[in-house]
């Protein structure tokens, strides 16, 4: 279950995004909750190419429940190709000083301190593979052109936001929260946000959004809402409890 923010219908080379990081609860060990940025080409066939980075928590990955920072990539639609981290040969590492899969501190706390980290993934325009950066400069690693078919060339979706998977196959929805575990209408301090939200394009500059759209496919569980201003540009707020009065 999604609640993102999106652009899609032209050439793209990358994206940047400052993620406020929490530590969701999750309800058992085979579900994770996410918060990340999908650098995606082709269509939703199976052949969709997607690069993802960001933080999550899944106990069945990492054994615990702190908010991890990880990448992701597939060439099939997540049917047999891709992995996270390091786990499968693709993501190349070039950073000693950052590990994938490490736990994030500190923290966001409810009307306690904020903290973000800032991504950037961008297409090398003289090799074409696509680089991860962490923070103000630090490169992390690339995933080497030729593990792609569309994203090869350029991506034409950028997604930003937060994942859950509820695993119940029937009766109540699952309580694993997204994001702070509040739902967007609660703002700053409560709710989890994306801030300053960029794409690459074609001459590898970082631009404003045009035409962004958020959606979230079950609302009254997780929930977002997007907004623009002078010193967050676009950004958005997002999640959700889960299980609730109107989430059931």
């Amino acid at each position: 279950q999604h609640a993102v923010g999106y652009v899609a219908g032209d050439e793209y080379y990358g994206a940047r995004a400052s993620i406020n990081v929490w530590a969701p609860k999750v309800s058992t060990p085979t579900e994770f909750s996410l918060s990340q940025i999908w650098v995606i080409g082709g269509t939703f066939g199976n052949d969709l190419n997607t690069i993802e980075a960001g933080w999550q928590v899944s106990p069945q990955l990492y054994g615990d429940n702190s908010p991890r920072f990880f990448t992701y990539w597939t060439t099939d639609a997540y049917q047999t190709t891709g992995c996270y981290n390091l786990l499968c040969s693709g993501f190349v590492q070039t950073n000693s000083r950052i590990a994938m899969g490490a736990a994030i501190s500190p923290t966001s706390g409810y009307k306690g301190g904020q903290f973000d980290i800032s991504l950037l993934i961008w297409k090398d325009p003289n090799h074409g593979n696509w680089w991860l950066e962490f923070g103000s400069g630090e490169l992390v690693g690339y995933w080497p052109s030729f593990l792609f078919s569309h994203l090869a060339s350029h991506a034409s979706m950028v997604q930003f936001g937060g994942e859950v998977v509820d695993t119940r196959a029937e009766g109540s929805h699952t309580a694993t929260q997204m994001g702070s575990g509040h739902f967007p209408g609660e703002g700053f301090g409560r709710s989890s946000y994306f801030r300053n939200l960029e794409v690459v394009d074609w001459d590898n500059s970082l631009i404003p959004l045009t035409t962004f759209h958020v959606t979230a496919d079950h609302p009254n569980c997780y929930d977002i809402q997007g907004g623009v201003n002078a010193v967050w540009g676009n950004y958005f707020y997002y999640g959700g409890p889960g299980r609730n009065v109107r989430c059931t």
